[in-house]
């Protein structure tokens, strides 16, 4: 175990991660199981080239042509492709061979199983292949290599946390923003490629534990303690004031809402007059709750609800009454407005992808980059099993 070595000489923060290396063997594999669909009543398969059908025990029951469609449902409690039905059916491409599934192609191999309501398809790919697409999902592929050699890194570290504390028996893991964003083959590129390449099964570990490595768009200049946010305190996300993230274009944002909006959010209190924060976060003070007050009464919403029924980008945010609003002559003055500013895009716990790239932008390295937003880490190697 060796302490990594910086020359930049930036903070005290540039030393906070270590290796510990771990050689996996070079022909080693792991392959993540990623839902695709779920409960639909049919779904679009094919392959790039030749594919073996096999069931569910992986016995060979015949070949589909490349580039040719199937449409797959389920069919006497099993799944059917084509004159194919089992229980469970694989779709494996020979030799470099891609994967169609509902309308795109996928590295890897599918299984489709019936489920209590339609039809389950996963997608069994390995770990390196997916992160591939998911830095295309996450990030452009063309920002700057050391933002998205972070991303993957940060990706891995989460895809892999998931893999070990949420999965079930069907899927390691989605394929949306709940997750990570997964959607094949069309989000990979050159650059994706390299940045997975060039930290091939390094992840972020805390007492050799693999880390939870959320991440967002922007912080909005301050990243949240996580038990601010979500329930459990976890020593490795704590609130780090954030100014690389001040040239993200999502930084401060603004949106004028009308007043029979914000009355709709909150019954009872007739129309709002005025909105308040209750209770903000400690750290960087987003909203927990917010007091609605009207001219019937007054109610707290949750800063998560105000969020989701505006379609805000963040709980960092404030309302205030729409200034200097146009007189009108007529019986039937305009409405009032609000006017609501906020800062970030994003739960903010974690990384800030924006400040990635300005730390990249500035000639930081992605060791640095994690070492900024992630508290007490160790960069690890993985060995595959």
């Amino acid at each position: 175990m060796s302490k990594l070595k910086f020359t930049t000489g930036r903070g005290w923060w540039l030393t906070a991660l270590i290796w510990i290396v771990t050689i996996a063997p070079a022909s080693a594999a792991l392959d993540l199981r990623v839902l695709i669909k779920q409960g639909v009543e049919q779904v679009n398969v094919g392959s790039s080239t030749n594919a073996a059908i096999k069931d569910s025990s992986g016995r060979s029951l015949g070949v589909i042509q490349g580039m040719n469609g199937f449409a797959a449902q389920v069919s006497g409690g099993g799944v059917a492709i084509n004159n194919w039905r089992s229980g469970g059916l694989w779709i494996e491409p020979t030799g470099d061979g891609v994967v169609w599934i509902g309308d795109r192609w996928y590295r890897g191999r599918a299984y489709l199983a019936p489920a209590k309501q339609g039809l389950t398809v996963v997608n069994y790919v390995d770990l390196e292949q997916y992160l591939y697409s998911v830095l295309g999902g996450e990030m452009n592929g063309n920002w700057p290599q050391e933002a998205l050699k972070a991303q993957a890194v940060v990706a891995r570290s989460y895809a892999l946390h998931k893999r070990q504390n949420s999965a079930n028996a069907v899927y390691d893991l989605g394929d949306t923003t709940k997750w990570q964003v997964y959607r094949g083959v069309q989000d990979e590129s050159s650059g994706t490629q390299m940045a997975v390449n060039a930290t091939a099964g390094q992840v972020l570990t805390y007492n050799q534990q693999i880390v939870e490595a959320v991440f967002h768009s922007s912080s909005g200049g301050c990243t949240e303690n996580v038990e601010d946010v979500w329930m459990q305190p976890l020593p490795y996300l704590r609130s780090v004031k954030d100014n690389y993230d001040q040239g993200a274009p999502v930084y401060r944002w603004s949106k004028s809402v009308s007043q029979s909006q914000l009355s709709s959010i909150a019954p009872g209190v007739g129309r709002v007059r005025e909105a308040k924060i209750e209770q903000g976060t400690r750290s960087c003070r987003r909203v927990v709750t917010m007091r609605l007050t009207g001219d019937k009464g007054s109610t707290t919403i949750s800063g998560e609800k105000l969020q989701s029924a505006l379609g805000l980008k963040s709980t960092f945010f404030s309302i205030a009454p729409q200034a200097n609003q146009v007189a009108s002559k007529s019986n039937n003055p305009p409405e009032p407005s609000f006017i609501v500013i906020g800062y970030g895009f994003g739960h903010g716990l974690g990384m800030s992808q924006w400040g990635a790239y300005s730390m990249a932008q500035q000639g930081l390295n992605y060791q640095q980059i994690m070492g900024h937003y992630y508290t007490g880490v160790t960069l690890a190697k993985i060995e595959v099993k």
